[in-house]
């Protein structure tokens, strides 16, 4: 089935900085003027394990899902990118992809840089979307973060295991062990108050990483911030509820532009 919904996909290399950036894309033949949504990916992982969610947005939006440096099939540049090269790298991408505004979709990690880049970037943002929000400081070691990423690993679809795993070892754990720093350094919340912009936190109820109280705590800070919970959902929420994870999505998407 993943090899099939693969198949679906376009791919796009986008030369950021004298770096090859690997994206896919869903050829759905909708206008080039519908709302782009990017989609950011996780500690380590690769655009593919957005497929499910992409899939499903495809149906209304135009939907990008790229590798940022070091990470998938993209360039692995000597050093490793700490949060704001890499939310650098995600403009950039943008610019030269021609999205001149898109809702900007962050998984886990992917959240710690995508508050970086709406910080950097606003006039690049149309709407903000944190899903399972890293960056809680109660999870402040490496020992603590593993072993809930590993109650995690139990709850999830056990096709996830095979490609979370591999595009660790592609990225390689150095790479992956410094970024995972690089993300126990960065204190999101102290940012949070500064995003102007409609936000959706969204959270999986069975989510062993991302607690209810850290993302009521994230939704208080924003200055427009919605929160939502997933029944049943875990951490991957993108990946393993994408039908309910989607839907809420278009709805705040749709919402808000309502109401604009």
């Amino acid at each position: 089935m993943f090899n099939q919904n693969y198949e679906k996909f376009g791919v796009k290399w986008t030369n950021v900085g004298g770096l090859n950036l690997h994206s896919l894309y869903v050829p759905n033949g909708l206008s080039e003027n519908a709302l782009p949504i990017v989609l950011v990916c996780g500690l380590g992982v690769s655009s593919r394990y957005m497929i499910p969610a992409a899939i499903e947005l495809a149906e209304k939006f135009n939907v990008f899902c790229p590798d940022l440096p070091g990470f998938g099939k993209s360039s692995k540049p000597a050093q490793t990118f700490n949060i704001p090269e890499l939310a650098s790298a995600l403009g950039a991408f943008l610019h030269e992809s021609r999205i001149n505004r898109a809702t900007i979709v962050g998984h886990s990690f992917g959240c710690q840089i995508a508050i970086e880049f709406a910080l950097r970037f606003p006039e690049k943002l149309e709407r903000l979307v944190l899903a399972a929000p890293s960056g809680d400081p109660c999870l402040n070691s490496a020992f603590c973060y593993f072993g809930k990423l590993i109650l995690d690993a139990f709850l999830e679809p056990f096709s996830l295991l095979p490609i979370a795993i591999s595009d660790y070892f592609r990225a390689g754990l150095i790479r992956g062990f410094r970024t995972f720093q690089f993300a126990l350094e960065d204190r999101i919340e102290e940012k949070l108050s500064q995003i102007d912009i409609p936000t959706l936190v969204i959270r999986g109820a069975r989510d062993p990483i991302v607690s209810a109280d850290w993302v009521k705590q994230i939704t208080r800070l924003l200055p427009h911030g919605n929160l939502v919970t997933i029944e049943d959902a875990a951490h991957a929420v993108n990946y393993n509820s994408p039908k309910a994870f989607t839907e809420q999505i278009c709805e705040f998407v749709q919402r808000e532009l309502f109401l604009k």
